[in-house]
């Protein structure tokens, strides 16, 4: 069983978490200097406003990671430790008074998470599917005036003080948890090749038009890479909720906070209705590990161990505990979401 709860207030103030209770935390915050998050940031600072229309850049730059950094604050007091942080953030790039130039969210979360002691880790680049055919910005080909375009984001990793410690049965967990050999080769490569997602939220006059949510596949492999089965999972900037299904399918308990009440009753009515989808990929990933054993030539094949739940062949001792479920009902109770497994 799981239990998912989604709360709609600010997460600079997580009052209902306990101190080192999340194991991991997943997110994909309001990038500073972007238009679309202008107004947001802007409510909680109205000299930003100011700073944006004088061409002060640095400094809005500046006062939108202030805002950002409370929520940090709390992250690093819910987050257990040896637990990790995964962000998903671009860069921006922007002109003000006719001056263009890039502001780099990756440096400055990456200073405050170095400032606070903890292990940056090597992060991945996700290489953003696009269908646009002019790869350049300015002038087009006279030299000296046109600009690269950005292509990729960023995913930051950060560990809090160290290696996890495991107990008796959470290492009993880490064996059910463990992943195919195949995936561990593309999941912890450094470049992901992912199609976004669509960023228009329909049939909704309440809130924004558009979200910033990450394609699920992105937090579904977080959650499995860098923690076990019972785990918590935190995403304090939640949105439609993508991270709580990718912890939904994996058997991962997870709390996720938005500012935005209409938000949220989206989110919560996209996980209720989630099961069937989930399922799909639950099989899909099984299928593809078939397809890759039965791929290998058949002097491998008599080298390989058999999965003690499901039968198949794996590659590695080390995978022959996997247990993945599918999901059986989600229902909410008592406010939370409950997934159960079968």
């Amino acid at each position: 069983m799981s239990k998912h709860l989604l709360i709609n207030s600010n997460s600079n103030k997580m009052l209902t978490v306990k101190d080192t209770s999340v194991n991991l935390i997943i997110t994909s915050p309001p990038y500073p200097m972007i238009k679309m998050w202008d107004d947001l940031f802007c409510s909680f600072n109205d000299s930003i406003n100011d700073d944006l229309e004088h061409g002060k850049g640095n400094n809005a730059f500046e006062k939108m990671h202030k805002i950002l950094d409370d929520v940090w604050n709390e992250c690093d007091r819910v987050l257990k430790d040896g637990g990790f942080i995964c962000i998903n953030i671009g860069d921006a790039i922007r002109t003000l008074s006719n001056n263009f130039q890039l502001y780099p969210n990756k440096c400055r979360i990456m200073n405050y998470f170095s400032n606070k002691g903890y292990n940056s880790l090597p992060g991945i680049l996700w290489k953003k599917q696009s269908n646009t055919p002019t790869k350049f910005m300015g002038s087009g080909m006279l030299a000296a005036g046109a600009y690269i375009t950005q292509e990729h984001e960023h995913i930051l990793i950060f560990r809090k003080n160290g290696k996890r410690i495991f107990d008796e049965n959470e290492k009993t967990f880490r064996r059910k948890s463990a992943y195919f050999w195949e995936e561990r080769n593309m999941w912890f490569s450094d470049l992901w090749d992912l199609k976004g997602t669509n960023q228009q939220i329909k049939n909704n006059n309440k809130t924004r038009e558009r979200n910033a949510s990450f394609p699920f596949e992105i937090p579904y492999r977080l959650v499995n890479m860098f923690s076990i089965y019972g785990d918590t999972v935190l995403d304090p900037f939640t949105g439609l909720g993508t991270t709580n299904i990718a912890c939904l399918a994996s058997n991962r308990n997870s709390i996720g906070f938005d500012i935005d009440s209409e938000i949220i009753k989206i989110a919560q009515d996209r996980i209720i209705i989630s099961k069937n989808t989930i399922n799909s990929h639950i099989q899909n990933r099984i299928d593809k590990h078939i397809d890759f054993i039965e791929s290998l030539p058949k002097n491998k094949i008599t080298k390989l161990y058999t999965n003690q739940h499901h039968d198949f062949l794996v590659k590695t001792k080390q995978e022959i505990e996997i247990d993945i479920r599918y999901l059986d009902t989600v229902k909410y109770s008592n406010e939370e979401i409950i997934g159960t497994y079968k």
